[in-house]
C-alpha cells in the first residue's frame, strides 16, 4: 500500500480531536458513547467503540522503516505491544492497515530531533531508535517490540500511533500505560531509576484528560511476564466519517452549550 506521507512544520502537524481539525477528510474520530473505554483491554466479539483522535506532537516523522523491533539497542524495561486494528463498520479486522508507532526513549527523548531532555540541550537527531511501520495480517494485528517509554516534563508516559486504512483514512491517536506500573519501572529498572519520578500522572495528564472527554486516555491492557511488558489494544477506525461528522456536531452543541 504506497503512500506519500509529506513532512510537515510541527506546529501545523499538531492536531487534536476535541478541536476538530482534519488532516483528510475522512479522518477517524471517536464517537461519543456511553461505554467506558478508559481502559484497553481488547475488545469483546462483535463491540467496535471508536478510538479516540489525539495530538501527533512535533515528534512524527516517518522514517520508512519496517520492521516489528523498533528497539535499536536501546536499554530499558522490554515491551512487546500489539494492537488489533478494526473497522467500525462492520467490525471486522482491517487486512493490510499501515501502523506507524513512535514515543520517548527511556531518558524521555525522541529520535531525530533535538533541543530535548531536561535540560533542553539532548539531541538525537538522525536517529530512527522506537520508531516503525507494520502492515496488519488478515486478523488485523501487529506486533512492536520496544521497551518501556520515558517520561518528559509535563506529559504522562504514552506512545502515538497513526493507523492508515488507506491514503485518505486515518487516525493519529496516542495510548498510556497504568500509573502504578509506570511509577514502579522508573522507581526499580535502570536506566529509568537514574532520574526522578515521572511529574505527571494519567489523571492530571491535560492530553489524557482531552481524551476521556471525547471516549477516551485510552489505558494499556497490560501484564507482566519472565521480565517481559505485554500490552494490547484493539484500535478502532471509522473508513466512512461518519462518526467524525457525527462527534464534530455533538462537539459544536456541547461548546455552543458551554458545557
Amino acid at each position: 500500500m504506497p503512500l506519500s506521507l509529506s513532512r510537515r512544520d510541527a506546529l501545523r502537524r499538531l492536531i487534536v480531536g476535541a478541536a476538530g481539525v482534519s488532516l483528510v477528510p475522512t479522518m477517524a474520530r471517536a464517537e461519543a458513547t456511553g461505554l467506558d473505554s478508559s481502559v484497553g483491554p481488547p475488545q469483546a466479539p462483535g463491540t467496535c467503540v471508536l478510538t479516540p483522535q489525539a495530538m501527533e506532537g512535533p515528534f512524527y516523522f516517518d522514517p520508512k522503516l519496517v520492521r516489528d523491533d523498533i528497539t535499536e539497542g536501546q536499554a530499558g524495561a522490554r515491551l512487546d505491544l500489539t494492537m488489533r486494528i478494526m473497522e467500525q463498520s462492520p467490525c471486522v479486522p482491517a487486512a493490510n492497515a499501515r501502523v506507524d508507532i513512535w514515543h520517548a526513549d527511556p531518558v524521555g527523548v525522541y529520535s531525530g530531533f533535538d533541543g530535548q531532555g531536561d535540560d533542553g540541550q539532548a539531541s538525537a537527531k538522525g536517529e530512527t531508535h522506537l520508531r516503525g511501520t507494520q502492515f496488519t495480517g488478515t486478523d488485523g494485528s501487529v506486533t512492536f517490540r520496544s521497551v518501556y517509554p520515558g517520561w518528559y516534563p509535563g506529559r504522562t508516559p504514552h506512545i502515538h500511533l497513526k493507523v492508515f486504512l488507506d491514503e485518505t483514512t486515518v487516525l493519529t491517536g496516542q495510548v498510556y500505560f497504568p500509573d502504578d506500573l509506570s511509577a514502579r519501572i522508573y522507581r526499580e529498572v535502570a536506566p529509568y531509576n537514574a532520574r526522578p519520578l515521572a511529574d505527571m500522572t494519567n489523571e492530571r495528564d491535560f492530553l489524557f484528560k482531552a481524551g476521556a472527554r471525547e471516549g477516551g486516555g485510552i489505558v494499556l491492557a497490560s501484564e507482566e511476564k519472565d521480565g517481559l511488558i505485554i500490552a494490547s489494544l484493539d484500535i478502532v477506525v471509522d473508513r466512512s466519517g461518519e462518526a467524525a461528522r457525527a462527534q464534530d456536531w455533538r462537539r459544536y452543541m456541547r461548546e455552543l452549550l458551554g458545557r
